[in-house]
């Protein structure tokens, strides 16, 4: 019994670092602003309106939307937006067009959280060193230099894994809570009237005096809830339990008094808008603020970083893009990976955003399209998932994403007037890695579809080989094949040059499924072909780390003996050919090409040993 506590209380204080990083910083720039922004004029009752829509934003959208509802929707123990998009497209997989449609907005989404990956640790890092002009105006000048050196450093140790330092994040993060409680508590004592915002009366009184205000500010009020989507798609790490009890024991308290901190503050100090969160603390303490508040967003940074790496591999397997380089950071934890060109290709894009923008009340501008879009989706998918998956009431369905559907869309209504003032920066990330995605699939399938329409039928081929039979040399041999039941170019080119067959031969084809992970009892499927041939299905989940030469192990003691040091692995090398008519739109047929390309190879992907891999090259047109 105390195990289980320890253990719980350990997935808490990792869930607190991991999870709640990104939501815990946006006190350093969600009330300054929306008071900033000029829309809202000084006044009492505007400090108590909005800090009141503040606590029931967090309310509505992070504790019911996420923490009850979408956290519920677990596949097999995964969340975030690929395991709930698997859901969505599995509930309606007797709707061919239906789940033609949710799987392309399912993935728009997807694309969307790269433009989040980019826009996050820009403004969190940067709001965080900005700190130093309350130090000094002196310091303004090395605020963008200092921001960069940090971002570089954070991007220049992600080859080395997270699990040395990883540990330190939930304390670190716990401290960055405390602190931040601590500073909301020293204001509300001088003024604890400003309690009274949190009844949403004030709330409900400031949107009926000013509407229009009220939707203007909602793409500042949003600010508040960047990063509720982590604690969803960190629903694998850490369970649902800690997820919860990690948000209302410390996240969820700690946010509300600083908010409240800065309200009271605020009241007392109305110059302090300023930047109301560093003005909370007294002189001496504002350097070790700076250092913890950098400390805290580069942690969450890590965990966007860590999520980019995640979804990328995820939507390699779902079959959305190309095989990229992905190196394995633990011997132990399978699930911490690094992939240098998303590594290096965020950091040049988050780079460019400090640069242009120059400040995080710029950054605010740019934020909140993709992140409200993403929320928007997730509400839309929900839907899908409990109304043909669950097999809830139509009533009851409607009733409970009805209202979050309404909720989001006004967020995300609101932050696309701040579309010329920097909100298509993240869409333009978006929508160039979603055309990236769509071409990828749309190209293997026309790719595919060639394979098909010049495919010989593998038992009649065999059948046809053994009337007058190669000659047969040791070992086994494995052919790689997109489909079963049909040749691989490498088998015909082997027979070609070399004129031999193994004595033992595999036809082994991958199939990656919509599920997080498929468990080794259902790993292999088998059909003897006789002549000492198999037909082998291998069979992936997208959170499972393909090793062929591992799931070939457990065709040992089903009539075929594979030796590690006797097997060779044939793969067919494509090197694609654009054609005009038909197909994709030429620019797209040329960028499938040199996507497929620069794909890494299969041999890396599979983790086949290096000295028995076999590449024979061929030419396809699509």
């Amino acid at each position: 019994m105390s195990a289980s506590k320890t253990s719980l209380a350990a997935l808490t204080v990792g869930a607190v670092g991991v999870v709640y990083g990104d939501i815990g910083t946006s006190v350093l720039y969600a009330i300054k602003e929306v008071f900033g922004s000029g829309h809202v004029p000084f006044t009492a009752d505007n400090v108590y309106g909005i800090l009141s829509i503040f606590f029931w934003t967090l309310t509505v959208i992070v504790s019911i939307k996420y923490v009850v509802l979408v956290l519920r929707a677990d596949n097999h123990g995964e969340g975030g937006l690929i395991a709930m998009l698997a859901l969505a497209s599995q509930a309606v997989k007797d709707k061919p067009e239906l789940r033609k449609w949710l799987l392309a907005v399912g993935i728009f989404g997807t694309s969307l959280f790269y433009g989040d990956g980019v826009i996050t640790p820009a403004i969190s890092v940067l709001s965080a060193v900005e700190g130093l002009e309350v130090v000094s105006p002196a310091f303004k000048k090395f605020v963008i230099p200092l921001t960069l050196v940090v971002l570089f450093g954070l991007f220049a140790v992600q080859k080395r894994g997270t699990g040395g330092i990883g540990k330190f994040f939930g304390p670190i993060t716990l401290v960055w809570f405390a602190a931040i409680a601590v500073l909301g508590v020293s204001q509300i004592v001088h003024h604890p009237e400003i309690l009274a915002a949190l009844s949403p009366h004030y709330a409900l009184g400031f949107m009926f005096r000013n509407p229009g205000t009220t939707f203007i500010i909602l793409g500042a009020v949003v600010l508040c809830v960047t990063g509720a989507e982590a604690l969803y798609a960190d629903l694998g790490h850490f369970g649902k339990r800690p997820i919860r009890l990690a948000w209302f024991s410390v996240v969820m308290p700690a946010l509300t008094l600083n908010y409240f901190g800065q309200g009271a503050l605020l009241l007392a100090n109305p110059e302090a808008v300023k930047n109301p969160f560093y003005m909370m603390a007294p002189d001496w303490a504002l350097v070790p603020l700076v250092v913890l508040a950098t400390a805290a967003t580069v942690i969450a940074s890590q965990a966007l970083i860590t999520g980019a790496f995640s979804v990328t591999k995820q939507v390699i397997q779902l079959g959305y893009l190309p095989r990229l380089n992905i190196q394995h950071t633990s011997v132990r934890d399978t699930g911490q990976i690094y992939i240098p060109f998303v590594n290096w290709g965020l950091f040049v894009a988050i780079v460019l955003a400090v640069v242009m923008f120059r400040s995080s009340s710029n950054l605010a501008a740019a934020y909140g399209i993709a992140v409200t879009l993403d929320m928007l989706i997730t509400t839309i998918l929900t839907f899908f998932v409990i109304r043909y998956g669950w097999n809830y009431p139509l009533a009851l369905c409607l009733a409970a994403t009805g209202w979050f559907f309404i909720v989001d869309l006004a967020f995300f209504s609101s932050n696309m007037l701040k579309l010329f003032q920097g909100g298509w920066f993240p869409l333009v990330i978006g929508g160039a890695i979603f055309t990236l995605m769509m071409t990828w699939k749309q190209g293997r399938a026309l790719l595919n579809d060639a394979l098909r329409a010049d495919a010989i039928d593998l038992k009649g081929f065999l059948e046809a080989v053994f009337v007058s039979p190669p000659a047969r040399v040791e070992g086994t041999a494995v052919f790689l094949t997109a489909e079963p039941g049909t040749v691989p170019n490498a088998l015909l080119h082997n027979l070609k040059h070399n004129k031999v067959l193994h004595e033992q031969n595999l036809f082994v084809t991958v199939r990656n499924h919509e599920v997080p992970w498929i468990g080794l009892d259902k790993r292999l499927a088998i059909e003897s072909l006789g002549h000492h041939c198999w037909q082998v299905v291998v069979h992936y989940g997208f959170k499972n780390d393909p090793d062929l030469p591992r799931a070939l192990e457990q065709i040992r003691g089903r009539g075929c003996e594979l030796e590690a040091m006797t097997t060779s692995y044939f793969l067919s090398r494509d090197t694609v050919i654009p054609t005009i008519g038909g197909g994709m739109a030429p620019w797209r047929e040329k960028l499938f090409a040199q996507m497929h390309h620069n794909a890494s190879g299969a041999a890396d992907f599979l983790n086949l040993p290096n000295n028995s891999v076999v590449e024979l090259g061929s030419k396809i047109e699509i």
